[in-house]
């Protein structure tokens, strides 16, 4: 069974510029990063502004209109890497068969869902970032320069209803994993009030994070 969750995707700036995209840089890890979720509308003013939450990818798909909390859904599988609609695919572990863990890697795979010059960053990079917060919980995310509010959460279940989580942060990583019987997932980093770390749901690849 190959699954992954979905997160709002917080994407890392590399290597060229992109002339309409604001960005933020950490001193100590010289990484630049976008200054706001993907897909948000403006830079995070409260932990929990609306406004800042961003798209719900499905970890691996384009930018094709599935990641909007009110896209639609559908229980059909793709069978391509571009399913070539915007439903948001519910009811299995992966919206993909057979899945495909190269599709978010670096700036050029496949469904790279990010500006140009940009890519979805590394579990190592967003571990870099996060050890140089004040304090590493949800506070200290959003006291850093990225700005990091609290999250929604789309369910691979439950209709493909959008959630809005009050203290938790959930962001995808390009990072994958394998796990016993073959299988594979993707990780996914969890912020909140008490702690940050990898999310324990960053097996399910349906599911969406904000």
């Amino acid at each position: 069974m190959k699954t992954k969750i979905l997160i709002i995707v917080f994407v890392l700036f590399n290597l060229t510029s992109y002339s309409q995209v604001s960005t933020v840089t950490n001193a100590i890890t010289g990484r630049t990063w976008m200054d706001r979720n993907l897909g948000a509308s403006q830079v995070a003013i409260s932990i929990t502004d609306s406004a800042s939450y961003g798209s719900l990818y499905q970890w691996g798909r384009l930018t094709d209109g599935h990641e909007l909390s009110n896209s639609s859904t559908t229980t059909i599988v793709s069978t391509s890497n571009n399913p070539g609609h915007s439903d948001f695919i519910i009811g299995s572990d992966d919206w993909i068969t057979p899945s495909n863990d190269l599709l978010w890697q670096g700036v050029n795979g496949t469904n790279n869902p990010c500006p140009q010059g940009y890519r979805v960053p590394t579990l190592s990079e967003w571990n870099a970032e996060i050890a140089t917060w004040a304090t590493q919980n949800l506070s200290g995310g959003f006291g850093s320069s990225l700005k990091l509010p609290a999250t929604r959460y789309r369910s691979s279940s439950s209709a493909g209803n959008a959630f809005n989580y009050s203290s938790t942060g959930v962001y995808w990583t390009s990072t994958t994993f394998s796990f016993s019987g073959g299988n594979t997932g993707s990780k996914a980093i969890q912020i909140s009030n008490l702690g940050a770390g990898i999310s324990t749901l960053s097996a399910v690849r349906c599911a969406g994070y904000a």
